[in-house]
């Protein structure tokens, strides 16, 4: 099993290279996360290049399709042509959207009338396309996720491996990176925050 973590310029490293991380963690068990990105070489908000492992055409292929956020989201949004190639399908793929990633989603009109998380500076460009946006960090719907604030997105990465590989793998990937001495902390705060993002709204 494949996830597509998408990545355009301008991102936010933590948004891309926490969820990678964590599914890679997981690559023992079938499954497994690549950076996609619409060039061959990418630069993050901070400066950091970084070349891709998989070109955009993969988003068609992943069981998963993670989008990453960053200070260029407005430019991906209003470019029709890059949006052609994010073919995606809610009906086989999970899908996820990681705070300015919200806006991608909307733009697809994979949101519908789904509220949605997102960070506090893009808050407003996502209302602004008649999206509700929850003051939570995670919220998912079906096989429709997002998160708000750079760190819920190891929540994106404890939904995915959960809804792919099951919970118990999840428990082990986030009792593994946990600080030391917070591991069940830890662990209960993500499979929380994932539990009450899919139970919001029922």
């Amino acid at each position: 099993m494949q996830v597509a973590v998408v990545t355009f310029d301008g991102f936010n490293e933590l948004d891309s290279f926490i969820a990678s991380a964590l599914i890679n963690r997981c690559r023992e068990d079938g499954l497994e996360a690549f950076i996609t990105t619409p060039t061959p070489v990418v630069t993050s908000m901070n400066g950091v290049e970084v070349t891709r492992q998989r070109p955009m055409e993969f988003v068609t292929e992943a069981e998963a399709v993670l989008i990453g956020s960053g200070v260029r989201t407005r430019d991906v949004v209003a470019d029709d042509r890059l949006l052609s190639e994010l073919r995606l399908d809610p009906a086989r793929q999970l899908i996820g959207a990681q705070c300015s990633g919200a806006l991608v989603l909307a733009r697809l009109g994979l949101l519908d009338a789904m509220p949605a998380c997102t960070d506090i500076k893009s808050r407003p460009f996502v209302e602004a396309c008649g999206v509700t946006v929850l003051d939570a960090p995670f919220h998912a719907e079906g096989n429709i996720a997002t998160a708000g604030g750079c760190l819920a997105s190891q929540y994106l990465a404890t939904w995915v491996i959960t809804r792919l590989l099951g919970e118990d793998a999840a428990r082990d990937v986030m009792a593994y990176v946990a600080p030391v001495g917070e591991n069940q902390q830890t662990v209960e705060r993500a499979l929380g925050a994932v539990r009450a993002g899919e139970a919001a709204l029922r």
